[in-house]
């Protein structure tokens, strides 16, 4: 005798061959009519400056430089400035230097930032609450401030005018340390007590529980460390004179003209630097919100 079999009916129908009856939509609130207006505003004003950048970029430089205020010039738009720009600069050059230093001082600053991290969280040794004052402390001295030391250092290793003397000094980054190990802190102990068990060393349990179960807050962190490293001007340009080691906007700022400012040619320049950060922005933009969302980074 066969078993009779119950079967769902199919979404959007009823049992009774009845249509679906449509929920009302519920009204959006009060404030998330403000929320949503107040960020629309924001927007604009971020994005206000960024257009006429672009504008600017994309005008003769008599129009630039023109008193009157002006989105459209009278000239009509023109890709001069960008042309110059390639011309007298090496920009391919100088993008991969950007590109291949920024990306080992990201990585060289997880495989650090993280260890120390999990050790803080993790291992109770002696002198732990001091080195955590140290690194807290670390956190508010101005970078500017180190810069004459790590000179000295850089030169009493022969490192100046190599590439090393633009990553090693920028892998050390406490923030990121004590942001690492706020979510480490979070992350369950009886997974590792479990994996103890089972005989895993700690290695072990750091690289198949602890950085899979990080993976938001180590994309964030990497995407933040890369973009400070992409941006840093002041360190590249006292650790290197070498023309073939120049990064990006090292190399955009030895661009200059004879005859005065170059608004146009500046400004092109200014949107060829910010270019690479805005695509990891648009590709990452979800790590970057759930790192932020999910890890308390924005309080840190």
């Amino acid at each position: 005798m066969a078993t009779p079999t119950l079967t769902r009916p199919a979404p959007g129908t009823t049992t009774a061959g009845n249509p679906k009856i449509r929920q009302p939509r519920k009204k959006p609130s009060i404030g998330r009519i403000a929320a949503v207006i107040v960020a629309a505003f924001i927007a604009v004003l971020w994005l206000i400056p960024f257009a006429w950048a672009t504008a600017t970029a994309f005008k003769t430089e008599t129009d630039a430089a023109a008193p009157d205020v002006t989105w459209l010039p009278p000239s009509g738009f023109t890709p001069d400035a960008f042309v110059k720009v390639f011309q007298d600069g090496n920009i391919p050059l100088w993008t991969w230097n950007s590109l291949y230093t920024s990306a080992a001082i990201t990585a060289i600053t997880l495989v650090i930032s993280a260890l120390v991290a999990y050790a803080l969280s993790r291992i109770d040794f002696k002198g732990k609450k001091v080195l955590m004052t140290v690194i807290i402390a670390s956190i508010i001295i101005p970078p500017p401030v180190l810069i004459i030391p790590l000179f000295y250092q850089m030169l009493s290793l022969n490192l100046i005018d190599t590439s090393w003397a633009i990553i090693l000094p920028q892998v050390i980054h406490p923030a990121m340390v004590f942001v690492l190990k706020k979510f480490f802190d979070q992350i369950p102990r009886e997974l590792e007590e479990a994996a103890v068990m089972d005989g895993a060393s700690r290695l072990r349990i750091f690289t198949q529980i602890i950085l899979p179960l990080s993976r938001p807050i180590l994309a964030a962190v990497a995407i933040f460390v890369f973009i400070g490293a992409w941006n840093n001007f002041l360190w590249p340009f006292i650790a290197t004179n070498d023309g073939n080691l120049l990064t990006l906007p090292v190399g955009l700022q030895t661009i200059k003209s004879a005859y005065g400012i170059q608004y146009a040619q500046n400004m092109a320049s200014a949107l060829l630097a910010a270019l690479p950060l805005i695509v990891v922005f648009l590709f990452f933009q979800r790590q970057i919100i759930k790192g932020v969302a999910t890890t308390g980074l924005a309080g840190t």
